[in-house]
Formats: C-alpha cells, sequence, structure tokens
C-alpha cells in the first residue's frame, strides 16, 4: 500500500512547485519532505519529481501518483459524507405545511414508505394555505412546503413542479357535461358555486381570472375545507373548482366529473415542493422531497389527463 504521508508531501510539491514552499506549508522540515519523496521513488523505482528552473515538477509517473491521490481523498470525502448522511437519517424530524388537497395523495403511499424506511425520523404536517404556508417557510417552522398555484417570490426555492389545471368539478350528469367546449366562467353563472376562501391557491387563480374576465363570481358557500368544496359537488347542490388529481378516487367512483376551462392560466396552474431560499435543508428533508417526487401522483408527473 502506498505511504499517504509520501503522498501527501509529493502533492504539495507539485502544487507549490518546490520541496522548500511545500514545506512551509505543511510546516514541517524541508529535509522530512525530501526524505519522504526518496523513499517512495525507491519503494516505486522511478523518478516522481525533477527539477525546473527554480522549481519542481512532477514526472508523468508523478502525475499519476497526484491524480491517483486527489481521487482517493475524494472517495474517501464521499464516503465520509454518505456516512454522515446516514447517521442524519437514523434520527430527525421533517416539518412540512401542505394544503387539504393535497394530502389524499400524500397520505396514500409516500409518507408511509418514508416513515418506514427512516423509522428514526419523525415528521409534522401543518395544513395550511398557500399563503400561510409560504409564511410558515419564511418564519422557519417549517422545511418544506406542498404548494398548489402559489405566487412568484424570490424568497423560495422550488426542488419539483408540475403542471396541474384547475378544473371545474360538476355533479354526474350536470348540463355543463354536454358542452363540446372548455368552459368559461360565464357558463357558470347559473350554477350553485362554492369556493375556497381567499388565502388559498385554488381561490386567487379563480379570483385572478374573474377579474381579468370583469366578470362577477356570486359564491353560494364559502369554506376553507376541500372536503366540504368535494360533498357539495357529490351531493348535486352546486359545483366549484379543484384540480383533478385531488378528486381521483371520486372521478373513478362516478362521483364527480371534471371539465378543462379554457384560460390558459388556469391550465397552466402549478404544483410546488419549495424551502426557503438559501436556507441549508437537513439531509432528512431532501430524502423526504425525494420521496414525495417519486411518490406522489400530484408531483412525479404532469395532470393525468395532459398525458393521455
Amino acid at each position: 500500500m502506498l505511504n499517504q504521508r509520501a503522498l501527501t508531501y509529493l502533492n504539495e510539491v507539485i502544487r507549490r512547485g518546490s520541496l522548500r514552499r511545500a514545506a512551509a506549508h505543511l510546516n514541517i522540515d524541508a529535509s522530512a519532505v525530501s526524505r519522504q519523496l526518496k523513499a517512495l521513488e525507491e519503494e516505486l523505482d522511478t523518478q516522481l519529481c525533477e527539477r525546473h528552473g527554480r522549481g519542481m515538477r512532477a514526472t508523468a509517473a508523478g502525475q499519476l501518483l497526484v491524480h491517483h491521490f486527489h481521487a482517493q481523498r475524494a472517495s474517501e470525502e464521499a464516503v465520509l459524507s454518505q456516512l454522515m448522511a446516514l447517521q442524519s437519517l437514523a434520527k430527525g424530524e421533517v416539518r412540512i405545511a401542505v394544503g387539504e388537497g393535497f394530502i389524499a395523495d400524500l397520505i396514500t403511499a409516500p409518507l408511509g414508505t418514508f416513515m418506514s424506511a427512516f423509522t428514526g425520523i419523525n415528521v409534522e404536517i401543518r395544513m395550511a394555505g398557500v399563503n400561510e404556508a409560504m409564511s410558515l417557510l419564511k418564519d422557519r417552522e417549517v422545511d418544506i412546503a406542498l404548494l398548489y398555484a402559489p405566487p412568484v417570490d424570490p424568497q423560495l426555492f422550488c426542488h419539483v413542479e408540475t403542471r396541474q389545471p384547475l378544473d371545474v368539478i360538476v355533479p354526474p350528469n350536470h348540463p355543463l357535461i354536454k358542452l363540446d367546449r372548455p368552459v368559461s366562467l360565464y357558463d357558470l353563472k347559473d350554477w350553485p358555486l362554492a369556493l375556497m376562501d381567499n388565502p388559498f391557491g385554488m381561490r386567487q387563480m379563480v379570483n385572478m381570472v374573474a377579474h381579468q374576465e370583469r366578470i362577477h363570481l356570486e359564491a353560494r358557500l364559502h369554506t376553507n375545507s376541500v372536503s366540504v368544496l368535494k360533498n357539495f359537488v357529490r351531493s348535486g347542490i352546486g359545483i366549484t373548482f379543484m384540480p383533478e388529481l385531488t378528486v381521483a378516487d371520486e372521478i373513478e367512483r362516478g362521483e364527480i366529473f371534471t371539465l378543462p376551462m379554457q384560460y390558459p392560466v388556469m391550465n397552466g396552474t402549478r404544483a410546488q415542493i419549495v424551502s426557503l431560499k438559501g436556507q441549508q435543508l437537513p439531509v432528512a428533508s431532501t430524502t423526504c422531497i425525494d420521496h414525495l417526487h417519486k411518490g406522489m401522483r400530484f408531483f412525479s408527473a404532469d395532470a393525468p389527463r395532459l398525458l393521455q
């Protein structure tokens, strides 16, 4: 096995360009550096350095050894980093702010597999609309947030983004289903409408389009609950807005239908996993993000109807 001290000295001699400068940097006597290099050359039976002007430079064999030294150091650093990561994953906490519309997708698989794989990591989930979730991040009360239709914010860093259009959802056999085109806000005027409260991304998107179209939407029901909206539609009382994946189970059971809107901004609505920009996330949090990216339908691909 090659003498690691000799390789360190060789690297410094080549890097500094002279034996004396290398010795000064290493804070040892130049004769000690010289002895180590000479012993290494004798062991390998080859010259590693040669004089060049007032300094020294590596021979081809010396360059080969220096490359080996750096590769060895990089490999060692990678192993140490992985060991530290494993130690970090052995115990820790991940704090997540999430909107109610993501919950079914989050709980069904990825959260369970994450907690099973890393039994020492505790998870805290805070239910929050988009405005509150962003505030929680900035106050460092959560590590990551799952956002739907978030406004652009330079203080946040987006790890994952997919396109999840905001559709209108209606009960089975609703007259709007017979329209042979995307729905407009004007088509909704004659039907009882339910809307999320203003702090939520879905409502903010609807407000923006209504303002652009100069149309006033009269909601019969206001709520901060996705479940209430689902039941409002499922019971046949009226209609509302929601991304397809939030009502995927209801669609499969034939309890709810989704209809696309005609507005590009609504069809381009984004779902994001974000953190505070510039904040060094714990290994547990970055690992959790990877699990959510791969395991949640909201974040593994664009909305199902866009992939058909």
